[in-house]
Order: C-alpha cells, then structure tokens, then sequence
C-alpha cells in the first residue's frame, strides 16, 4: 500500500469554504478512482493561515497513476483551487506503508 501526501495552505478565512470543497469535490474524485483504500484531509490552523494535508492510501502504484496520470509525483489541481491556495506546491510526497495497527 502506498500513501501519496499532498500539502496546500489556504488564507484563514477561507479555510472553512475550502474544507467543504475537499469534502464535496476531492474525496469523491479519489474515491472514484480503482485503487483508492481510503483518503483522509488533515487541517491545522495557524494564524492567518490554515494548512491542509491529504492523505490518499492507494493498492499499488498503478493506482496512483490512473488519479494522477503518468508524472504521478507532480501534485494535482482543480481549477477552483486558485480561489484558495497561497502557492501550488508542485510536487506530492509518497510512502509506502511499512505496518499499520489493521496488520501488514
């Protein structure tokens, strides 16, 4: 299993609009994917700004590139992102789980 994670700042007082967007938008987009175990959206506020993490839990590789295509460590937009996001980062980071607490 692999983990993609995915991190994007978003001004304070959009943080709420934009969390409703990840949940309305995002997810099922993952989730709609062959492939995709699960997808958890991390948030911490800090000041005026408001990080999110996403965390997508993925079978395989082959997976990631059917979401992601075949730059699959380039990180992916929606369009309405740029009403949000301070900067795009440009790349997303991935793990492979080495053991979790549901077994190997």
């Amino acid at each position: 299993m692999i983990v993609r994670m995915w991190h994007g700042r978003v001004p304070a007082e959009k943080a709420d609009e934009y969390e409703k967007f990840l949940k309305e938008r995002a997810i099922p987009d993952y989730q709609s994917v062959e492939g995709n175990i699960s997808v958890y959206i991390l948030r911490r506020d800090e000041g005026d700004v408001t990080h999110f993490i996403t965390l997508t839990f993925w079978k395989d590789l082959d997976s990631i590139k059917k979401f992601a295509g075949s730059d699959y460590e380039k990180a992916k937009y929606y369009e309405e992102d740029k009403d949000f996001l301070l900067e795009f980062e440009p790349e997303v980071v991935h793990y492979e789980v080495a053991g979790s607490s549901e077994g190997d």
